[in-house]
């Protein structure tokens, strides 16, 4: 049976930068993952897990990691989608809850709709019982130790995972870019540009919000694998050539059906790590992709 998942920190890291907590973090998770997937668990809630954990470590320009907007305020964007039927939650915008992608996911088991926004995300959140910050000044902290300043356009985590039941899932989530535009909200919660996941791909993207945006990259990789019997790999490199012609840079990691993996990039370098049932773990950042 075939399992794979694949993470990523960002496509913002800083070549010259020491990465090695970083490095370590994704090890850990992509081992950790691996175990998850070999007992049976299944794609969304490995997703979930390690998006999650991304968020908590305060190492991303996510979760705990996030940076401030123009206002000092904290607005955090997440999605979650679920290939099989293609179910999908997101939230926008939204601020005073620690998991950003749990609150994705209580939209999604909802099922009512597919994104909520600002105060009544949280709201659902806070329905939803997820953990509150009740001191964000003092929770988000750690964005002044990994460079967020100095890659505005680079703040993302995510994940793919392909399941031992054959269901692929995706997930994505940011603190957005450094003194961002209070309301401003880029790819990561859109369902088709910064996440897809349906029966033949699961993709999570990571850079320049609008370009993607623009692009409707995530979507945009399986309808060139379905209409055009495009490969994985070719696929995932032609839409960030479509990113790029709008002037985005970025990366994106894509799992398909048959456990295929693409981590592609078009920035400096990509904070990324990968296992499958055929590949041992592998962690890198600024290393090329073959």
């Amino acid at each position: 049976m075939t399992y794979a998942l694949v993470l990523h920190g960002g496509a913002g890291a800083r070549p010259g930068t020491d990465y090695t907590t970083q490095k370590a973090d994704l090890t850990r998770l992509i081992i950790a993952g691996q175990e998850k997937l070999r007992a049976r668990q299944s794609a969304l809630d490995v997703v979930v897990w390690a998006v999650e954990a991304l968020e908590a470590s305060g190492l991303y320009v996510a979760g705990k990691g996030s940076a401030p907007n123009s206002t000092g305020g904290f607005e955090l964007d997440a999605s979650l989608m679920h290939g099989p039927q293609r179910r999908a939650g997101a939230v926008a915008a939204i601020e005073g809850i620690k998991s950003p992608i749990r609150a994705a996911r209580a939209v999604l088991e909802d099922g009512h709709h597919v994104m909520l926004a600002g105060l009544g995300a949280q709201n659902a959140a806070k329905a939803s019982g997820l953990s509150e910050i009740t001191d964000p000044l003092a929770y988000y902290t750690e964005h002044l130790s990994h460079g967020s300043a100095d890659s505005a356009n680079h703040g993302t985590v995510g994940a793919v995972a392909l399941d031992l039941h054959g269901e692929l899932a995706a997930g994505t989530s940011t603190g957005g870019t450094f003194g961002k535009r209070a309301g401003r909200v880029g790819d990561t919660p859109i369902i088709g540009a910064g996440t897809w996941a349906d029966e033949t791909v699961a993709v999570s993207c990571t850079g320049l919000g609008e370009a993607f945006m623009r692009t409707a990259s995530a979507y945009d990789v399986s309808a060139r694998m379905r209409y055009a019997n495009t490969p994985l790999q070719s696929a995932s490199r032609q839409v960030l050539d479509e990113v790029a012609r709008f002037g985005g840079d970025g990366g994106l990691i894509a799992i398909d059906a048959k456990g295929s993996i693409s981590m592609p990039y078009n920035s400096h370098v990509m904070k990324r790590a990968a296992v499958s049932s055929t590949l041992a773990p592998v962690v890198r950042v600024f290393e090329p992709e073959p």
